[in-house]
């Protein structure tokens, strides 16, 4: 079923990642991450700023025609991995499953109206999809609309909902789900922050009440569209779970190098060594998951939603583990909260939860593969 491939990323793709990681060293350091934690936006703008023009991250896979620069998931998942690798505080994901809803939905006056915006850094998006059940199938969207586009019903754990001026939401129709793209600042739309555990992605509930909608793409088509969404989705934050993972791996290195207990280093005891090496597999594994999801999503082909639940359970889980096991091997002073292992401890957590938790991805995969 799977291809066998041998996946390196061309040239330009390293440059690019150096390019980013430099960037991310340089703006996104635990002193900052843990100051933009407790703002209420959660993100710097002269950072979002600085990511837009002289990076031109937002637009990277958003085509040219409408202001990006035509790059492929594959790109994406490069610059997604270092920011992982660094937990940066920025609406980026949120502005990235906007667009690729926009994208996919086929709709040339939606894509006009909004992509230049999410390109530029200008219009902060999102998707308002999941709601208070907790679901991310198409069961789960109890939000309606009615025959003008008045949108009623409440969406639960937004990304960066609280800062969006653009919202794309689901909602029930008579035709099936249907996509809105909905000013965040219009009449009958309330957004509350939701406290979380990983303060370094904000979370926020949005009621609608009557709130107006303007429909994107076909009335009904909305799953089809949200399907494809959710499994690019699934693959890029994939990659962003494993440039967390690999950094944590690299901490916990270091501090098996470093750390002396009884007139050695712990790293030289058979326990931590196991334990290092246990990740680095772990670690490993999950690149080549994500990297195959990648590939699968830039190329949109027929193996993207059975990949792309692999990815996501596979990438959610190691990421998780060696976050622990990072923990672990800290020992005393890995438990203290000041110190960074528990970032990246919440971060996975979150993670894992976020569009699906592994237990759902497989069970999803096993119905894709027909078992």
């Amino acid at each position: 079923m799977f291809h066998t491939m041998n996946f390196a990323f061309t040239e330009e793709q390293e440059q690019l990642r150096e390019f980013v990681r430099s960037f991310m060293d340089d703006k996104s350091s635990e002193a900052s991450v843990r100051e933009l934690m407790e703002t209420d936006a959660g993100y710097d703008t002269a950072v979002w700023s600085q990511m837009a023009e002289q990076m031109g991250l937002q637009s990277l896979v958003i085509p040219e025609e409408y202001g990006g620069q035509g790059f492929t998931f594959v790109e994406l998942g490069v610059v997604l991995e270092e920011m992982g690798r660094r937990l940066l505080c920025a609406p980026f994901l949120s502005g990235l499953l906007a667009s690729l809803a926009v994208l996919h939905s086929g709709d040339d006056e939606a894509k006009k109206a909004h992509l230049p915006g999410i390109a530029s850094g200008e219009t902060i998006a999102t998707l308002a999809f999941t709601e208070e059940n907790g679901r991310w199938d198409e069961a789960g969207i109890e939000a309606t609309a009615d025959a003008d586009g008045k949108i009623t019903g409440t969406k639960s754990f937004v990304i960066d909902g609280s800062i969006a001026s653009l919202l794309i939401v689901a909602a029930r129709t008579d035709a099936g789900v249907s996509l809105y793209a909905v000013d965040a600042g219009s009449e009958g739309v309330t957004a509350t922050a939701l406290a979380t555990m990983d303060q370094t992605r904000k979370q926020s509930k949005i009621e609608f009440s009557g709130a107006q909608g303007t429909l994107i793409g076909t009335d009904g088509a909305g799953w089809d569209t949200l399907s494809t969404v959710l499994d690019l989705a699934a693959v890029a934050l994939a990659a962003e779970q494993v440039g967390g993972a690999q950094f944590v791996l690299e901490m916990a290195v270091q501090y098996a190098k470093d750390r002396v207990q009884f007139g050695r280093p712990i790293g030289s005891f058979q326990a931590i060594k196991h334990k290092c090496a246990d990740m680095l597999l772990e670690v490993e594994s999950a690149k080549s998951a994500a990297y195959y999801g990648l590939w699968c999503a830039a190329e949109l082909n027929d193996e993207l939603p059975s990949v792309a639940s692999l990815a996501k359970a596979y990438c959610s889980e190691a990421y998780f583990h060696t976050t622990a096991e990072n923990i672990q091997i800290h020992g005393g002073i890995g438990f203290t909260w000041e110190h960074p292992a528990h970032l990246y401890f919440k971060r996975a957590k979150s993670s894992e939860l976020m569009f699906g938790d592994p237990a759902y991805h497989r069970e999803l995969l096993a119905q894709r593969i027909g078992l």
